[in-house]
């Protein structure tokens, strides 16, 4: 167990290192200077001399190779630098924005799962064929539902027509109720789809026949013996769905103009402020790590069978 432990924790290593280059070559490639985007306004009456002087302490004027280096050396100190735009550090502009994405993502995430729990519910239970049929065929038109559509149409229906939800001045917990949904139906689909799918081939296993033919219920059966089966898949794909929820938190707070990562992210890449695009990327990369490494921890704790091979290779 000790040694799968310490692969996965290199591996996540590598995975960071290698968001790190990645996103720092594609940012160097991008078209526009947020230095210059600031400082060569004619309003503020900077000769070209100051602003190379701007670009200079900024380390914009260094070797690319020796940017990178640099950056990556204070990331490991948790230094992600200071925004051109703001004229703060990374790490603050962090701070203020990251809670606020995170609080969106888990509610969203937990009412996915619950979403995805109750239409793989519905779509196995006996009689009621048609309504079967049509909560097995909702997942499908989840996936199909842009998030950017869904949140305007959700503000269409329940705010300006039905009235139910206000967006302009709402509380703190009426501001997140459709924010939430709209981020958790297309995270709830693929979930759905995959829990159902397996459902349906763990009740054909032969362990479901004896535990039927000795006398349990379906529902009971349901519960006690397929659920766990059926679950594992899921929660793998729970963890590679991090990338989507992250995607999906950030277009939701720019739809429902949130503050988060999402209008901070905007706002970077509007104005070119790299060091703000680094680091949103980092912490996407960091939490994608943290979610696939615990679900890998929790693996053998549902799969006795995992147990007895981690044991056995450690």
């Amino acid at each position: 167990m000790t040694r799968y432990l310490a692969g996965r924790i290199a591996q996540a290593m590598l995975v960071l290192w290698a968001s790190f280059t990645v996103s720092f070559i594609l940012l160097q490639l991008l078209p526009g200077d947020a230095i210059a985007i600031k400082f060569q306004n004619p309003e503020l009456g900077l000769s070209a001399a100051q602003i190379e002087e701007m670009r200079v302490a900024y380390g914009a004027g260094a070797p690319l190779w020796q940017q990178y280096v640099t950056t990556l050396g204070n990331v490991l100190q948790g230094d992600f630098g200071y925004s051109v735009q703001a004229g703060v550090s990374v790490s603050a502009l962090l701070a203020d924005n990251l809670p606020a994405t995170l609080r969106l993502a888990g509610l969203g995430f937990a009412l996915a799962l619950v979403l995805a729990f109750a239409l793989a519910a519905v779509s196995s239970l006996h009689g009621f064929r048609a309504l079967r049929r049509l909560f097995a065929s909702l997942p499908s038109l989840f996936i199909a539902v842009p998030t950017f559509w869904l949140g305007i149409a959700l503000i269409q229906l329940f705010s300006f027509q039905l009235h139910l939800v206000p967006v302009i001045n709402p509380g703190f917990w009426q501001g997140l109720i459709l924010p939430v949904v709209t981020l958790a139906v297309p995270i709830s689909a693929p979930l759905a789809q995959l829990l159902i799918r397996n459902i349906d081939t763990v009740l054909h296993k032969p362990f479901v026949t004896v535990a039927r033919a000795k006398g349990a219920s379906h529902t009971g059966v349901l519960w006690r013996h397929v659920t766990r089966n059926a679950f594992l898949p899921v929660l793998t794909m729970a963890g590679l769905l991090l990338g989507e929820l992250v995607a999906g938190a950030l277009i939701t707070e720019t739809v429902f103009g949130l503050s988060g990562l999402g209008q901070l992210t905007q706002q970077a890449v509007n104005n070119q402020d790299l060091a703000v695009l680094q680091a949103i990327v980092l912490i996407a990369a960091l939490g994608f790590v943290i979610v696939n490494l615990v679900v890998d921890l929790l693996y053998p704790l549902l799969d006795p069978r995992l147990s007895l091979t981690a044991g056995a290779t450690s």
